[in-house]
Order: C-alpha cells, then structure tokens, then sequence
C-alpha cells in the first residue's frame, strides 16, 4: 500500500487514545507536544498518565470504550493490547470519517505514524509504510546523529530573517538570493560550534540594510544569552 505523507495541524483538536500502557503513554506524549487536546480511555494508566490526568493535561472519559466516546472527535489512536478492541475502535472511528491508527495492526488504519526527528520546526519523517518498524528505527538514529539541536536554532534565525525580507522592499530575485546565501553560508556550523562573533559578522555582511540586519543580529544575540 503505498501512503500520502501529510502533516497534521493538531493545535487545539480533539484527539482519543484508547490505552494505558507505555504505548498510549507514548502516543498522548506526542499529541500534547503537538498542543492536541487529548483524551483517554483505559482500565489501567502508567504512573505518567495519571499524573497528567491529575494535572489536567489529559482528559480521562472512561474505563471501558464506547462509540459514543467518538463524538467530537478529530483523531483516535487505538492503543491497547488487544486486537480485538482495537479493531472495534478502529471500526467505530472509520465508520464516522475520523482519522484513527491502530497500534501494530495497520490494515486497520486509515493513517500510519512515522519514525520522527523533531528539532523545534524541523520535523524529519521516516516511513517503511509499515513494512519493517525497525528499519524506521534504524534511520531515525541516524537522523538524529546528523541533524543536531543547531538546526532548531537555525530554524529560528531563517524564521526572523525571513520576517524582516518580507517586511523590506527588497524585489523578489535578491529575496530569493539571500534565503539561498545563508542557507548555503557557514552558519550552521557557527551555531553547531557555539561561534557567535562569528555568526553576528556573518549575518552584518550577508544581510542588507532594508533588511534591519541589527536588528536581527541582537535578537540572535539575545536569544543565545537567554
């Protein structure tokens, strides 16, 4: 089966997981990182669950799953150690057009979830299409050796440069240029070796004067002070 990759804006949806285990634990982990507004049926909890049921982060409905549960619904995720129940879910969800992943049984999903590397903005996906978890593993370890937590930063620099070009009334052509210079510039590796001296000349030379590049620098500088 081949899939669609998509990301999914989940800020403020309302998303059910059926399950208690490590497993759920995992999954509600994730949406709420996501800003979700999760709920969770489950006879048992891991001692994490309760405590963000405790601490409101998570909505408790119920002990035992009912269609009913589904209401309101944006996505569920079916993560029990039962086939059978997670079938059931699965059905009810597919049955009312809800987006609904059952954990390990993927002839019952209507979508699968990626092995993910996530520094801030940049998310990095890897899919077998459920064909071997384990590759997926393999490859987001690598990832994650690869990508560091300078990319995050970067993210956040290209993200209030491209405020201000936006904001500036540089023509499209030298818009276009400058993204393309700093993405091939030295930057990340400044950032990855902490070289702020060097990044704040970098950026003076690199952006022009309608693009306010003091103004960028002391907020670069400012954010790695705090």
């Amino acid at each position: 089966m081949a899939y669609y990759p998509v990301l999914l804006d989940m800020s403020g949806k309302a998303a059910l997981v059926v399950g208690g285990g490590k497993v759920a634990e995992r999954k509600v982990q994730s949406l709420l990182d996501v800003d979700a507004k999760v709920s969770i049926i489950s006879k048992e909890l891991t001692k994490k669950l309760k405590d963000q049921i405790e601490q409101r982060e998570v909505t408790f409905l119920a002990s035992e799953f009912s269609p009913e549960h589904l209401e309101g619904m944006f996505l569920v995720i079916a993560a029990t150690d039962d086939k059978r129940t997670n079938s059931v879910v699965a059905d009810e969800a597919k049955r009312r057009g809800i987006l609904v992943n059952a954990v390990d049984q993927p002839e019952q999903c209507t979508f699968i979830v990626p092995s993910v590397v996530r520094r801030a903005d940049l998310v990095l996906a890897v899919s077998t299409s459920g064909k071997s978890p384990a590759l997926s593993k393999k490859l987001r370890k690598r990832l994650e050796q690869e990508f560091g937590p300078e990319y995050a930063e970067f993210l956040n620099l290209m993200g209030r440069v491209r405020e201000e070009v936006l904001n500036s009334e540089l023509p499209q052509e030298k818009r276009k240029a400058l993204f393309q210079q700093l993405v091939d510039s030295p930057l990340l590796d400044y950032l990855r070796e902490g070289k702020s001296e060097a990044i704040e000349k970098l950026l003076m030379e690199l952006l022009p004067s309608e693009v306010g590049a003091g103004g960028v620098v002391e907020a670069i500088v400012e954010a790695r002070e705090g």
